[in-house]
């Protein structure tokens, strides 16, 4: 070891252990005691050029003479000032010699006269600092626990600002080119690793205890007097400086908890990466310190690499922080209650809506992912930064893809960070279907969160969504076991087998859950068991139960005892060699009364929405629990009555409460036309057996008012007969058949479709089959015209009323009929009319009425005439929803057209359509 690394080695570590603790204290040098016995250990600013380590110059050789030189040769001149009792001392060091100057214009004094003067202002000196320099105790102190775990905790070094004068460094103007070399090398390390040096110190303004500005990285600011040429070089370097102390301040930010677990993988990747520039700056430091050729040039050279890297950090952690609003407030990032469903689910679980809870928007899982992926795409020109970026999206990806697996495979989420691209409602659960099976649980449990969907899945988000719903469904119905790992998986975004497992896991899930509903809780059965109640197929126990249940139902709906009909229908349902004694299901259908008239609720219905099945939950709620009138209250059982149908999980995802809605409605259609079609036969019974019918008369207009009176009644009973024939066998049963072929899978020509034409049905598809099927139903059957129900309401209307008045008109028939009036068959007929003395037969009836037959055919012609006149509205409004709408009616269009009188037509046709 040479003399010159003896006298540069223990200044130097000395120097470096200061700096490293934080505050860097000016340690006295023994070798100043030695030149300045009496010093008692002081150093003074003019002296310190003399503790200075020897550097080597730009070559490397070493200049331990010249700093002996320096200690012989300095002459000290001091000045004592005394303004209204306050001493100030000023100290002016010679200027420092160099090769090539001319002899120094400060003579030295004699070695007795310096110190002597020392002696007599020490104390003088020693008391004006006193009042002058604040207190000089610097000091460190352990930070409080943040949720980043690996956040330093050590408080901030003091400012070199703050530092005494006493104990500043020499100025950089009285050094050599080398020595302030030498010492700028030595102050980059320390600026390198966050810490300011001598000469290289923060900027003024910058304040380490705030966040916002070690975020954005502080200035640095070199003291005068530095060679331009270093300064510029130096200026350079400390970008890296400004760029490492950012980087670190973003990775201890972004490891909070709320950041979410993408956020914590990226910043353990940074922080590897910045492991390794400690490492380098560690060989900078030996390097500094064995080899004597090591120049600011040569250091600037060996970072380059590195600064590239920490200015990319820097630049990705400045975008990143810019979208969190960390490094200015942003009036604009608050949520703005956009995200109402966390908010009210928040609330449900008893939380409170603070004025300081709304949190502002936080850049995190696919949000990160996604400024990834974009930065990687705008550098993939830069071979070092696309390196970077994609080590960078490789490890932030991993979480990320456990929760993606952990859905695909499982059904199941883990995302305590709310990151994840699928959102999970938690207060849709499964329990509440067995009291309201909507299919809320399936639109809104699981939904995307298309704000934060990351490149890479963009395409496939859809698949993702259902593969996990698909899973999650069987996973609850015990299909799947959690309990397994999953292994041989893609684990970042940069597997090649990455879109394969979201292919392969939706075709797994989709096929499990279609094999879950099809054979274990056999929808075609189910679906065959709802075909027989709600379109009356095979519906010999539904005509028993009317039979049985006639006095109750022709009750007004608030006296309809509904326990009693309940009790009918399973006494019905249990009879012997019923269709539905062998139903398995039979138990799930329950009696219930609507309380509003059916075409009022669809006219409410068509009005606003529709079935639409993406419809609101007011529409919804509209359908189930419609506003009801008095005029609602005079309906009798026979136009309240409905049947309840309970589904089970997960059939009821299927088969949901809007469904169910719809089969409840073509059921009181049918039940409507059924019931006419009943009260028209007791029509034409009358007309076949009573007496007052069968009568020959010797009034030949009596004769034609009786056949006028049955050809009415036989087109009304053709116009019913025709319209149920034609809902039921050419609407209904041949969309059923095709929904029955999609649901077992069949193909168009009949035969079953088995391998991937099975499997590439999805169950949304079925859904989506069941309620077309529904809603084709309901169009073809003019459920879902206002104009159509309109005119079909006023013609079940008409007959109605007619078909009631059979009854009055064989009543009034026995006082029109002159032959008959007074007779004992007409006396007897209408005894048992009124079977009861608290009601006698009336007087008008016993005696002849000349006016009688005038009223009746006044009557007949005004139920003739309404009839026509509908009847050739609804043959026109046919015609034309046929030729632009449905299709499908042009067939009910020509069998109506035999229940049609031409003359009638032709008068109901002059009013257009």
């Amino acid at each position: 070891m040479s003399s010159s690394d003896a006298v540069r080695g223990p200044a130097h570590s000395a120097r470096r252990t200061a700096a490293t603790s934080g505050t860097r204290p000016r340690v006295p040098s023994s070798r100043v005691d030695e030149l300045y016995p009496d010093s008692g250990g002081e150093v003074h600013p003019s002296d310190s050029a003399s503790n200075a380590p020897q550097r080597r110059n730009a070559s490397g050789s070493h200049k331990a003479g010249s700093s002996q030189r320096l200690f012989r040769d300095r002459r000290v001149e001091r000045t004592n000032i005394t303004i209204n009792d306050s001493v100030q001392i000023r100290t002016r060091g010679p200027t420092k010699p160099s090769a090539g100057d001319g002899p120094s214009e400060w003579l030295p004094l004699p070695r007795d006269n310096v110190e002597a003067t020392r002696r007599e202002t020490d104390q003088i000196s020693t008391n004006a600092e006193r009042k002058v320099l604040p207190p000089w105790a610097p000091s460190a102190s352990i930070i409080a626990h943040t949720t980043a775990p690996l956040a330093g905790r050590i408080s901030f070094p003091t400012l070199s600002s703050l530092l005494p004068e006493a104990m500043e460094p020499p100025p950089l103007k009285q050094l050599s080119p080398d020595a302030q070399e030498s010492a700028i090398l030595d102050d980059l390390l320390f600026a390198f690793m966050g810490y300011e040096g001598q000469y290289v110190r923060f900027s003024s303004s910058y304040d380490p205890t705030a966040e916002k500005e070690r975020l954005a990285g502080p200035e640095f600011e070199i003291l005068f007097g530095l060679d331009p040429s270093l300064q510029d070089l130096s200026t350079t370097m400390l970008k890296m400086a400004t760029h490492y102390i950012a980087v670190g301040a973003f990775v201890e930010v972004q490891s909070r908890e709320e950041f979410g677990m993408v956020n914590h993988a990226l910043c353990a990747s940074i922080r590897k990466l910045l492991k390794e520039y400690l490492v380098l700056i560690a060989q900078m430091e030996h390097q500094l310190a064995t080899n004597a050729s090591f120049t600011l040039h040569v250091l600037h050279l060996h970072t380059l690499p590195t600064s590239h890297m920490l200015s990319q950090l820097y630049t990705l952690a400045q975008e990143m922080l810019r979208k969190n609003s960390l490094l200015e407030e942003d009036l604009d990032s608050f949520d703005d209650f956009d995200d109402v469903d966390n908010i009210l689910e928040q609330l449900r679980e008893g939380g409170e809506l603070a004025p300081g809870g709304m949190s502002k928007k936080i850049c995190k899982g696919g949000n990160v992912l996604r400024l990834l992926t974009e930065r990687l795409s705008f550098m993939s020109g830069d071979p070092a930064a696309r390196d970077l970026l994609q080590g960078l999206l490789r490890d932030s990806s991993k979480p990320y893809m456990a929760m993606l697996n952990e859905w695909l495979h499982h059904g199941g989420i883990k995302d305590p960070h709310s990151e994840f691209l699928i959102k999970e409602q938690k207060s849709i659960r499964r329990d509440r279907l067995e009291e309201d099976y909507t299919d809320e649980y399936w639109e809104k449990r699981y939904t995307i969160r298309e704000n934060d969907v990351p490149p890479q899945l963009e395409g496939v988000k859809d698949k993702v969504l259902l593969a996990g719903k698909y899973l999650n469904v069987v996973r609850e119905c015990g299909g799947v076991d959690i309990s397994t790992e999953v292994r041989d998986v893609p684990k970042s975004f940069d597997d090649p087998q990455f879109l394969h497992n979201v292919n392969a896991a939706y075709a797994h899930a989709n096929s499990s859950l279609l094999n879950l509903l099809l054979t274990t809780h056999a929808l075609p059965a189910r679906l065959r068991s709802m075909k027989h109640y709600f379109f009356l197929d095979r519906s010999d126990f539904f005509s028993y139960f009317l039979y049985l249940s006639n006095s109750e139902l022709k009750k007004q709906v608030k006296e309809v005892n509904v326990g009693k009909l309940q009790s009918l229908l399973d006494l019905v349902l249990r009879q012997p060699g019923s269709v539905a004694a062998q139903d398995p299901f039979k138990e799930d259908v329950k009696i219930h009364m609507n309380d509003q008239y059916l075409t009022k609720f669809l006219m409410g219905v068509v009005s606003v929405r529709g079935f639409d099945q993406d419809g609101n939950d007011e529409s919804h709620r509209m359908l189930v629990a419609p506003s009801v009138t008095e005029d609602d209250n005079k309906m009798t059982g026979f136009e309240a009555l409905e049947f309840k149908y309970t589904v089970p999980f997960p059939l009821s995802l299927v088969i949901s409460s809007k469904t169910v809605v719809r089969y409840q409605i073509l059921f009181r259609y049918l039940l409507s036309m059924r019931h006419l079609e009943g009260v028209l036969v007791s029509s034409w019974e009358d007309h076949n057996k009573v007496m007052t019918w069968t009568h020959r008369s010797g009034n030949h207009k009596l004769e034609m008012w009786k056949r006028r009176a049955w050809t009415l009644r036989a087109r009304m009973l053709n116009f019913v007969q025709q319209f149920t024939y034609y809902c039921t066998s050419e609407v209904i049963e041949p969309n059923w058949q095709n929904l029955m072929a999609k649901v077992n899978g069949n193909r168009n020509d009949g035969s079953a479709a088995t391998g991937e034409q099975q499997v590439n049905r999805t169950v949304d598809e079925l859904m989506e089959d069941h309620v077309d099927f529904l809603d084709t139903c309901l169009k073809e059957c003019m459920l879902m015209n206002s104009k159509l129900l309109r005119i079909h309401a006023k013609l079940m209307s008409c007959c109605t009323f007619f078909a009631a008045n059979t009854s009055s008109f064989s009543r009034t028939l026995c006082s029109a009929d002159a032959t008959l009036a007074g007779s004992a068959g007409a006396l007897a007929y209408l005894a048992t009319r009124y079977p009861s003395s608290r009601y006698p037969i009336p007087d008008h009836l016993k005696t002849f009425d000349p006016d009688g037959l005038n009223k009746m055919t006044e009557l007949l012609d005004k139920y003739e005439e309404n009839f026509n006149r509908h009847l050739g509205l609804l043959l026109d409004a046919l015609d034309y929803y046929a030729a632009t709408e449905t299709v499908a009616l042009s067939r009910l269009c020509a069998q109506l057209s035999m229940a049609s009188d031409k003359g009638g037509g032709e008068d109901g046709r002059q009013h257009g359509f």
